[in-house]
């Protein structure tokens, strides 16, 4: 087998064993990078500083000396999180020319524990997307079918780890941003619970509702990041204090006794038949190895889209109001006067889409509509936060599909907003409930293209949703249907 087909955790084996070195894994991850370049995952790379790193691990190891936990594994990072020195983009015109000044706490703690970046990962445009179209650098591409989309915004974040360029990613979530395009290309990715991963040195989308989350090819891999990037941070008011468990302990006991529960809303007629059958297998492969199925109701989460694209269009507006030509980023050239400035420089930095959400968020938040959009969203925020909490008094976690189809073309929704809203029709009231949800593989539709499953857990038990999703991989993974 070769070296990038291993999982991370096997890889990390490998160079505790010293049967391989950090510098070969950041070469061979460079070399498989350029054969795949036509993708387009990456937005920049960092192969000189990356390959210091290795050499400074790899000597560490030789000697003896005490190394990080996830010491020498290859990484990529999404392009709206900031590592000192590197080019901050978020796929933007707006940011094309911004190095960052400091680094994020979670690419921090990644690199106190070992690990070596080598690469800013392409994105949708300020995070706002979900096929990942929306990139001043042009498309990512599906590696599993080019010809489709690999799913937003952290689609480049996604690909990078399903074409095997790296052995693990970040990504961040909003409204589905790491699920939706993990169930498209066939891996793993965690939306942790709000506040479990700090925020600070990420580029805000909707800071109610953002998190960064791994991406990983197998649980165990998901499961050893989160350890690293979680726990609370002074430097974000918005991180809980609340303990971070091992996530390993339990995740091998499998799913006796379990209560899961299935909510009938998640299966309504938005979900493609291929996609209901594999879930309905998923559903019954549990059943038949101890675990409980169990009846619930989230009567509120048709409204969960609109509620989302009301506050993170709002909180967008309000954060993206920064940008503005003068403190930092691309300025117009030609203006008449300081309004002049801002008009042109937002114009000509800032895409279609972020222009759309910028237009909306103002609107939601005006005088005369402020009632009428924003606040009655939040009153109907609580309403679902609340049926999430009572669903979890009757299971440990609930099971659904991640999105309602396989990965569809490039282009084919580009002109249909409320088309491209909808894909996130499943991903989003998780987001707005503020609880951890995992999408794992569940097998590929007939065309070959893969299923995702979310398995949604209670706030801060990403622990339990490991759990269950491990017992799964092992099934899925041995070609059982």
């Amino acid at each position: 087998m070769e070296l990038l087909d291993l999982s991370m955790s096997e890889i990390l084996t490998k160079l505790n064993n010293k049967e391989v070195t950090s510098v070969e894994l950041v070469k061979l991850c460079q070399k498989r990078i350029e054969e795949t370049k036509d993708l387009n995952a990456l937005i920049s790379t960092c192969f000189d500083t990356a390959l210091e790193q290795a050499k400074i691990i790899d000597s560490k190891r030789a000697k003896g000396e005490k190394v990080g936990e996830l010491a020498g594994v290859p990484m990529v990072i999404k392009d709206n999180i900031n590592i000192l020195g590197t080019k901050t983009t978020c796929a933007s015109k707006f940011l094309s020319n911004y190095t960052s000044i400091y680094t994020a706490t979670c690419v921090k703690k990644l690199l106190d524990a070992g690990v070596v970046v080598i690469g800013k990962a392409n994105m949708d445009e300020f995070a706002m997307g979900s096929s990942n179209e929306n990139s001043a650098f042009g498309p990512v591409k599906n590696p599993i079918d080019k010809t489709r989309v690999p799913g937003g915004s952290s689609g480049g974040s996604v690909c990078s780890v399903a074409s095997k360029q790296c052995f693990a990613s970040l990504g961040t979530e909003t409204g589905g941003s790491v699920r939706e395009p993990a169930s498209f290309c066939g891996v793993v990715g965690l939306k942790p619970t709000y506040g479990r991963v700090s925020r600070y040195g990420v580029v805000a989308f909707a800071s109610s509702l953002d998190q960064v989350g791994p991406v990983t090819r197998t649980v165990e891999d998901n499961a050893r990041i989160l350890s690293v990037i979680a726990g609370k941070d002074e430097m974000d008011m918005t991180s809980a204090n609340v303990a971070v468990p091992n996530y390993l302990a339990n995740i091998n006991k499998g799913v006796k006794g379990i209560k899961i529960g299935v909510a009938k809303q998640f299966f309504s007629d938005k979900l493609d038949g291929e996609v209901r059958s594999k879930l309905d297998d998923a559903i019954a492969w549990y059943q038949a190895n101890g675990a409980q199925i169990v009846d619930v109701d989230l009567p509120s989460i048709d409204a969960a889209l609109a509620v989302y694209y009301v506050l993170s269009s709002a909180e967008a507006a309000s954060n993206l109001a920064r940008f503005d030509g003068i403190r930092y980023g691309v300025r117009a050239d030609k203006y008449d006067d300081i309004i002049d400035l801002y008009f042109k420089s937002r114009t000509q930095g800032f895409g279609k889409e972020v222009k759309r959400r910028i237009m909306l968020g103002n609107y939601v938040l005006s005088s005369g509509y402020y009632d009428a959009f924003y606040r009655k969203a939040k009153r109907v925020q609580k309403v679902i936060k609340h049926e999430f909490i009572e669903a979890f008094k009757h299971c440990d976690v609930l099971l659904s599909p991640t999105t309602s189809t396989t990965a569809f073309k490039l282009g084919e929704k580009s002109n249909d907003p409320v088309a491209m809203y909808l894909s996130d029709v499943f991903t989003v009231p998780i987001n707005i409930a503020g609880v951890p949800s995992l999408s794992i593989p569940c097998g590929v539709d007939k065309q070959g293209l893969p299923v995702g499953m979310q398995i949604i857990g209670a706030h801060f038990e990403e622990a339990k949703i490991y759990q269950v999703a491990a017992a799964f991989e092992k099934h899925n993974t041995k070609g059982e249907k």
